[in-house]
């Protein structure tokens, strides 16, 4: 059977190897500790459980859905982000829903940009930054992301062709997968570019709601005219505990917003209506929820952090997100060494070349399990690693 040449154009995803190594450990016989893949352990709010329950008992909810969501959902996000961020959006037509972050992220890339194309992705950075461009027959051109620059993209690095073949820009802060939070300058020179070459900035806000040490993450669209140019992809995986819902919302310009609606009305059916009602609960009953995990992160994060300064490995703890991204030991290539530390110890780290050439020299690791098997893995990493 013959497949499409676009798969040809694209490596297997990163989260489904880690699932392939975990697995053919673990039918070894191998207890095997995953800190490779971002799925928060926490469950989801109780008030947000309830409200999905008493939705779906009503028949109105089981008929198709509208793409554009309805009115209670986008006013709660509208709502949302005039109280967190100070950004007062439209909720006619500036507010969407979106089947999770990676759905919105690819499918923008389809209503963006055409063969030929450019989409210039964050380096390192969320796979579907580079994925999603070349399944879309379109081109990825990196923006590298330097530790000694504080991981902010080094917008010199595009040439003047790619600059004038741009249609999408990606920034994502606090990023993932270094959890480096936005240097300052970096939202309003992206808005500048983005005028300049009249290209559209898409700003992955999936980890605004987990920082740390006091750091309040901004929104993209408190920068000044970053409506007028960009669009933010919001999402509740992480800070509310709802990576299998695929609750999420695209918010900003009125355009883009309407272009990605024409092309996600021939793409998937809408949101079940009773996920955006239990969506409308995280967001309203249970705002303080982000709050009370990011302190479950910190201390996670803390610990982790000791630890590998223990074994020699110079690390400095994010203010946001809910990884640790670390230089790999001198000798090693990322992914020999997350190879050591799997074969040593039985856990899973992820190679941060993974996440582009930048990435190269680095690992990640996730605090989304239990204390209790968090501690065990940094207990391994001690005693196999560490000696």
């Amino acid at each position: 059977m013959r497949h499409s040449s676009r798969l040809e154009r694209i490596p297997p995803y990163l989260f489904a190897e880690l699932e392939r190594k975990i697995a053919a450990k673990r039918e070894q016989g191998v207890d095997v500790i995953s800190l490779g893949i971002g799925d928060p352990d926490m469950p989801t709010p109780e008030p947000v459980v309830t409200a999905l329950a008493e939705a779906a008992r009503d028949p109105a909810t089981h008929r198709y859905p509208s793409n554009r969501g309805r009115l209670e959902f986008r006013e709660a996000v509208a709502g949302f982000y005039a109280r967190r961020f100070g950004v007062e959006l439209d909720p006619v037509t500036e507010i969407i829903p979106a089947l999770g972050a990676k759905e919105c992220i690819f499918n923008l890339n389809l209503a963006f940009l055409d063969s030929g194309d450019v989409a210039l992705a964050s380096d390192p950075g969320y796979p579907v930054y580079t994925g999603g461009p070349l399944l879309a027959g379109a081109d990825a051109v990196l923006l590298p992301l330097r530790a000694d620059e504080g991981f902010a993209p080094d917008f010199s690095a595009v040439d003047a062709e790619d600059w004038e073949r741009a249609g999408l820009m990606f920034l994502n802060y606090p990023n993932n997968p270094t959890g480096a939070v936005v240097p300052d300058g970096v939202f309003e020179r992206a808005v500048e570019l983005a005028r300049e070459h009249d290209l559209l900035v898409v700003h992955d806000a999936s980890y605004t709601e987990t920082t740390f040490d006091g750091y309040v993450a901004p929104s993209f669209l408190e920068a000044p005219g970053a409506r007028d140019v960009g669009v933010e992809v919001f999402s509740l995986s992480k800070g509310w505990s709802m990576t299998g819902w695929r609750a999420a919302a695209i918010v900003g310009n009125a355009q883009a917003i309407e272009s990605y609606w024409r092309l996600k009305s021939n793409v998937d059916s809408g949101m079940f209506e009773a996920v955006q009602l239990a969506t409308v609960a995280a967001l309203t009953d249970s705002e303080a929820t982000p709050r009370e995990t990011s302190a479950v992160y910190r201390r996670r994060r803390d610990l982790v952090c000791d630890a590998l300064r223990e074994i020699g490995v110079d690390v400095t703890p994010p203010k946001g997100t809910i990884y640790i991204w670390a230089p790999v030991p001198e000798g090693h290539t990322s992914a020999s060494y997350c190879e050591l530390v799997l074969e040593e110890s039985g856990v899973v780290l992820s190679p941060g070349g993974a996440y582009g050439p930048n990435g190269e020299g680095f690992f990640r690791i996730s605090l989304t399990v239990a204390d209790e098997r968090l501690s065990e893995a940094v207990e391994r990493l001690r005693s196999s690693l560490g000696g």
